[in-house]
């Protein structure tokens, strides 16, 4: 992504802003609670990243300045840790990529505006390769972005789609932070196909670089907002504000690009190629939110394996607090021993009822703890795959932990 220039800040109070992985936590100005904002630059370098996130934070303030009297402002560069926040509603906005985006959607949110800067992934191999297509990439070796990048989340979705995975399909995966990293790793012949965005690809190709695409993803939204159903000021008041604002404007004309009026359906590509979890597990009993109801009132223990900062924004009353900490590919080949999880929490009695769950059913945290349990020997392992959005959204109380 091209770098914006860094914009100078707005005179509306702003109370955080910097790097988080979590909720940070709510602050008031008078009796009004901060409008909490998350902001994910996508995938760049760590200085055009920080342009990127100080253009839409400057942006977003001089927009916001008349309508709210405090913002509270995060930079985030985890998309795992984002797409659970946008389940768990930590946020009242959300900037980010496409897949950080549709996830909110999905959830109670709102697209504003974003950049007309559409995102493809594609496979690419040096020009004298013989590979042509996807198929022929079987047993080679891939380079790809980190897990919960746009390329790697449209790429796997592709390969899901083939009916295959990443494990099953390439030989091994070899994982950097940025893009452009992945191109030594063809010339020294690390990689036998690596995954970027078109625009890093077009770009390489300009150069002089010989290389060249066998697949390609449909295109999905650049860098967009999105705004939580009932927070103020509302999607239409944020998009009209967005658009007056001079801000927005050097924004846009940083990144070479116009503004573009999102809707629901332009997301519902992307969703679909989400990381959702099988619809089975053996050893474990999947459940719904009635029969958990009905469990948890006779006894069953309720393992939450979320983070801390979700379960405080809700859990299902009674439940403990166990989080599944996840290094692993989201995918059912994943390799449990680059997670942790402490099994030793969910007590002596291996024929305890035991009911996981996280963040629905593209969480698969839950889908993990399940497994690790199995191993550990209980016999009495529920796995709810709806988790706490299905417990919610069924009507079913849910406790919620004050934040001062």
């Amino acid at each position: 992504m091209k770098c914006c220039q860094a914009l100078a800040a707005g005179s509306v109070a702003l109370l955080l802003s910097g790097p988080s992985l979590g909720a940070p936590p709510t602050a008031t100005v008078g009796n009004a609670p901060a409008l909490r904002i998350l902001i994910n630059p996508g995938d760049a370098s760590e200085q055009s990243r920080f342009a990127v996130y100080s253009a839409w934070r400057s942006a977003i303030e001089q927009a916001l300045r008349k309508d709210v009297p405090a913002l509270q402002v995060a930079m985030s560069n985890d998309a795992t840790a984002d797409l659970g926040a946008t389940r768990a509603g930590l946020h009242e906005i959300f900037v980010g990529p496409a897949h950080v985006i549709g996830s909110a959607v999905r959830y109670g949110y709102k697209p504003v505006a974003g950049l007309d800067k559409p995102v493809q992934a594609v496979l690419v191999v040096t020009k004298d390769s013989a590979m042509a297509n996807l198929a022929d990439a079987r047993g080679k070796r891939l380079g790809l972005p980190l897990q919960d990048s746009v390329v790697t989340y449209l790429v796997r979705g592709e390969v899901n789609a083939s009916n295959t995975t990443i494990k099953r399909h390439f030989s091994s995966v070899y994982d950097t932070r940025y893009q452009d990293a992945l191109l030594p790793c063809l010339k020294v012949l690390r990689c036998d196909v690596v995954a970027v965005e078109r625009s890093v690809f077009d770009r390489w190709v300009a150069a002089g670089e010989p290389v060249k695409a066998i697949m390609e993803s449909k295109p999905v939204p650049g860098l967009s907002i999105a705004i939580k159903d009932g927070a103020r000021p509302g999607a239409q008041a944020l998009h009209a504000a967005l658009s007056e604002s001079g801000t927005f404007a050097q924004l846009l004309r940083a990144e070479s690009s116009q503004p573009v009026a999102h809707k629901a359906d332009d997301y519902k590509y992307v969703a679909t190629l989400g990381y959702f979890t099988p619809r089975s597990l053996p050893g474990a009993t999947v459940v719904d939110a009635k029969a958990v109801a009905q469990m948890v009132q006779s006894g069953a223990t309720y393992v939450d394996t979320r983070t801390e900062a979700e379960f405080k924004a809700g859990h299902v009353p009674g439940a403990v607090l166990v989080p599944y900490q996840e290094k692993s590919a989201k995918d059912a080949d994943f390799d449990a021993s680059l997670d942790k999880f402490e099994t030793g929490k969910l007590g002596p009695n291996l024929d305890a009822q035991l009911v996981f769950a996280c963040n629905g059913p593209e969480c698969w945290k839950s889908f993990k703890a399940s497994q690790a349990a199995i191993k550990a020997g209980y016999r009495k392992v529920y796995w709810f795959r709806g988790g706490f959005p299905e417990w919610r959204n069924s009507g079913q109380k849910f406790d919620a932990v004050a934040v001062q």
